[in-house]
């Protein structure tokens, strides 16, 4: 359970600050900024080689776009967003782990943790 309000979390304040950014009119651009900034954030922990980080760089962008088509078509609808949330989560996280090492990934979870815990105050 702890889990799954974790990675709700993680998806609330992705989701939160880029709904922001699309607000301004930056389009897809903000996007791609903020998974730009995302796959930095975690190349400098994980230490990720140039090839993962564009893997990484790429999931970040489907999250994001995932995460913004969740929360326009189901704004109306909070339980069915929260499922939808969790869902692109669940996928962003099995794909980042395919993607990583074992250990990138276990130092991945750990910052994850120390943002969630961070943020959700």
């Amino acid at each position: 359970m702890k889990n799954v309000f974790a990675c709700l979390a993680v998806a609330v304040l992705v989701s939160a600050g880029t709904l922001a950014q699309a607000a301004s009119g930056d389009g897809g651009t903000s996007i791609s900024e903020r998974a730009t900034a995302m796959a930095w954030r975690i190349a400098e922990r994980v230490q990720l080689s140039e090839g993962e980080y564009i893997k990484v760089r790429r999931l970040n962008v489907r999250l994001l776009t995932e995460t913004v088509q969740a929360r326009k078509e189901l704004s109306a609808d909070r339980a069915a967003l929260d499922v939808a949330l969790a869902d692109i989560q669940q996928r962003y996280d099995w794909d980042l782990a395919a993607t990583l090492q074992p250990q990138q990934y276990a130092v991945y979870e750990n910052m994850r943790t120390e943002f969630t815990a961070v943020n959700v105050r």
